[in-house]
């Protein structure tokens, strides 16, 4: 079938039934040539998909049809048609309007003259030109196969680019995480957006250190989980896996990578510093391309060195907060107050700054530095502090000396919970209407990390006993708390306490006086 296709073209041709997936567009003024190149190409394979084709017998009709198929393959495009270069207008529009630098532009003319090949190769982003004389079945075909290839492998590239730029900023988001909830939820969406699709997903941590037996996975429980993973918080994996599932993630622990089965995936990753983690996800693609592996191997490798990470951040918080709740119950005992009283107060300020608007990590630093709001009492005398009865004035203005004293002490360091200490101390017993101490600062004056934990303060003092009062009733203290709107407390900050006092009782049961 080497005869030239469009000399002597046959009038009547049969138009095969379109199949494929590999789209092509052919644009040409003549029908006959629409169907000879159909026929011509009725068996053509590559990659085992077959041809789609699209016509379009004009250069505007081509417009339409190439914005309606951006993910055509190739243009056959005819020079001459409506005009005598609305081909190549075409081929401009593809480029510069519609920004398909994908589509592979094959020109082809019956009258070579009228657009020569040097000037148009020159002047239009075009990938071959052919003279319809010349462009038998043989060279159809070698011509149609070359730019399908080129074609696969410009998407590839793409697809490796668009990947890489998703792998720098999964790992910019995973590192950026400052808790293993947050960090969890971001891998998970990092990791669907590298797959494309994802219907449910698992992350399996345990108590067993990295360094132990890892064929031990029913002791891994699932931290956190998505679909019909997501009731399934604390359950042993073999509760919630299949056995072949369970197989998989035990092969998954002794390989210390990643399995892919055919719709799911384990990945392990650990600490040294903590727990030995499996993270499960299905759904995916059956058929995963190498590039999509490659790109979840690198992500993976990121996903352990941002949980170590993680795990640093957590281990540190969670030592400065048990310092300083050490700190603050030692303070505690040398008062009737018991130590329970500042675990209270730090719950309640972080409850009620998530209510403020404040962000994550604002509410993380009041909730670790509100037990240091009395430091400074570390410098008042026994027989003031634990006093039964009510103070004279000049016991009072010892007493009221511990805000200045707890800022002098925690003043002018370089870590934030530190300075966040010093304001909470210098500002606690400042009120809103200006009467408070040691400044007599009013309104916003007054750091908002002070104005949480007055109103904090207040409100779990009233609630339980002390040497010089019994506790009061909750409908006492929301009646004063609300009386003291614009006085003592903001008035925003009263709103919300009376929004959330059932959660902020809570808080109380959780942490009772000993």
């Amino acid at each position: 079938m080497d005869d030239f296709l469009f000399s002597d073209e046959p009038h009547d041709v049969a138009e095969p039934q379109e199949v494929g997936r590999w789209k092509v567009i052919i644009v040409d003024d003549e029908p006959e040539v629409h169907a000879v190149t159909k026929l011509a190409l009725s068996d053509f394979e590559f990659q085992k998909k077959k041809l789609e084709f699209i016509s379009a017998y004009s250069g505007e009709e081509a417009k339409k049809v190439i914005v309606e198929h951006a993910d055509a393959a190739i243009v056959l495009l005819d020079v001459v048609m409506e005009s005598d270069d609305a081909g190549l207008q075409v081929a401009r529009f593809i480029r510069e309007t519609a920004k398909n630098n994908h589509i592979r532009i094959i020109l082809r003319t019956g009258q070579p003259g009228q657009a020569p090949e040097r000037q148009v190769i020159v002047n239009y982003d075009i990938n071959d030109y052919k003279s319809k004389t010349e462009l038998t079945a043989q060279k159809l075909f070698t011509v149609v196969m070359s730019s399908l290839r080129s074609y696969r492998d410009i998407l590839a590239i793409e697809q490796s680019r668009q990947g890489l730029e998703k792998i720098i900023c999964a790992s910019r988001d995973i590192f950026a995480a400052h808790s293993i909830e947050h960090f969890i939820q971001g891998v998970l969406q990092q990791l669907t957006s590298l797959l494309g699709t994802v219907d449910e997903a698992m992350y399996a941590t345990s108590l067993v250190a990295s360094n132990a037996t890892t064929t031990q996975n029913s002791q891994l429980v699932v931290f956190t989980g998505r679909g019909e993973f997501e009731k399934s918080e604390g359950k042993p994996i073999s509760e919630v896996l299949t056995e072949e599932q369970l197989n998989a993630c035990q092969e998954a622990l002794k390989q210390k990578g990643i399995v892919y089965k055919d719709n799911y995936l384990f990945a392990y990753c650990s600490s040294e510093y903590n727990h030995s983690s499996m993270l499960f996800v299905s759904g995916i693609p059956e058929f995963l391309t190498e590039t999509q592996k490659h790109l979840i191997e690198i992500f993976a490798q990121n996903v352990q060195l941002a949980y170590e990470n993680v795990q640093l951040q957590a281990e540190i918080e969670d030592t400065q907060q048990e310092l300083v709740y050490r700190l603050s119950e030692a303070l505690e005992q040398r008062s009737t107050e018991t130590g329970n009283h500042v675990k209270r107060v730090s719950h309640i300020c972080y409850a009620l700054a998530k209510g403020y608007g404040l962000s994550n990590r604002e509410c993380d630093l009041i909730r670790i530095a509100a037990p240091l709001h009395d430091v400074g009492k570390v410098g008042i005398p026994d027989a003031i502090l634990n006093k039964p009865a009510k103070l004279d004035d000049g016991e009072w203005n010892v007493m009221k000396t511990h805000t200045d004293k707890g800022f002098q002490i925690l003043k002018d360091s370089r870590r934030e919970i530190v300075n966040a200490g010093a304001i909470i101390a210098r500002d606690h017993h400042e009120k809103w209407d200006g009467s408070g101490y040691p400044k007599g600062k009013k309104g916003e004056e007054i750091h908002v990390f002070g104005r949480i934990v007055a109103l904090a303060d207040v409100y779990d003092a009233l609630r339980h006993n002390r040497c010089y009062k019994p506790a009061w009733e909750i409908s006492e203290v929301q009646a004063e708390i609300s009386n003291q709107s614009g006085k003592h407390f903001d008035p925003k900050l009263v709103s919300i306490f009376n929004s959330i006092v059932d959660e902020l009782e809570k808080i109380l049961e959780l942490y009772p006086d000993h």
